[in-house]
């Protein structure tokens, strides 16, 4: 797994857990750097998505909390851009940091990306994201009445807003990430799905890009060798928690439209990632997909470790 161009695309435990102190999040990000590098000391050209969930939660209950008629809170798709900078800014620094203790002379990037949607994708009309922070059934009606948001009633923790999640149609920034890559510039982009906007106007709009469709999207469009989600756990599996699950080694995409329809893969969960491997594979002919753990990097080049999706 030496000299490819590869996406790889860091899961939320990559950089936040429970504490969510700017000290707490860079020190994560100073170990996620550590595994990335090894990919780097092989010689592939790196570009590093990642998510911003609970960061952009935790941003709009500030904004929410601190706004008055004068200062009032910031939009969602500003808050997603925010929120890219700032954890760009972290790892882009703790890449820096890490390359420089093992000597290796490379720049790194951070691009703020925005990712086109269509004004008619069906999810505007079924917005099913929830974010931001929890409200009691009377205020969350409330706030129905006077934003003309939508509110639902989140696994008996409260009510959460909902925003919609459309498909992404391309990255606008696409042209400069392949720029960069081509001069060898380690790349950070598309943080949190990226940015939400419509082609015809680049207006950003309320809404939600899933992390690793948009990570898929610009995998696609950069021609990368090889798209790696990092999750929880080193292998995508059947049965899972039970006491017959299997860990998947090799499959290919036939294989995982078999599991798909057995619903062998949550949607909250496992179900997206491997929706996303299936487009890339199929998109990007000879391109090998893994979903493995961020821990586990340091042992697919032996090819034996991780789930790797291939077409055929």
């Amino acid at each position: 797994m030496k000299n490819k161009r590869i996406v790889v695309a860091l899961g939320g435990n990559a950089i936040l857990s429970k504490d969510a102190s700017a000290e707490a999040q860079q020190a994560a990000l100073a170990k996620t750097a550590k595994h990335l590098v090894t990919l780097i000391k092989q010689g592939n050209q790196l570009i590093i998505t990642h998510g911003n969930g609970p960061q952009v939660g935790n941003l709009l209950i500030q904004q929410q909390e601190g706004a008055t008629e004068s200062n009032p809170a910031m939009p969602l798709d500003t808050c997603v851009a925010m929120t890219q900078g700032s954890l760009g800014y972290w790892l882009q620094n703790a890449l820096l940091k890490e390359l420089e203790n093992e000597g290796i002379d490379q720049p790194v990037a951070t691009v703020l990306t925005q990712v086109i949607v269509s004004e008619d994708d069906p999810a505007f009309d079924h917005p099913a994201k929830p974010i931001g922070p929890f409200f009691s059934e009377s205020e969350a009606k409330l706030m129905m009445v006077e934003t003309d948001s939508v509110y639902r009633e989140d696994a008996g923790r409260g009510w959460r807003k909902v925003v919609p999640s459309p498909k992404p149609l391309t990255i606008q920034e696409h042209q400069v990430i392949n720029t960069l890559i081509e001069n060898n510039i380690i790349t950070i982009a598309g943080g949190g799905g990226g940015v939400p906007i419509l082609a015809e106007s680049y207006r950003g709009v309320e809404a939600v890009i899933d992390k690793d469709l948009a990570s898929e999207k610009i995998a696609e469009l950069v021609a990368a060798d090889m798209f790696i989600i990092l999750t929880s756990v080193t292998h995508v599996a059947i049965n899972y928690g039970q006491s017959n699950q299997i860990d998947l080694g090799r499959v290919t995409v036939a294989n995982l439209d078999e599991y798909i329809k057995d619903k062998q893969f949550s949607p909250g969960s496992m179900l997206p990632k491997v929706e996303a491997m299936i487009e890339f594979v199929k998109a990007c002919d000879g391109g090998q997909g893994i979903i493995t753990s961020l821990e586990n990097i340091g042992n697919l080049d032996n090819g034996l470790s991780g789930t790797f999706i291939t077409l055929d």
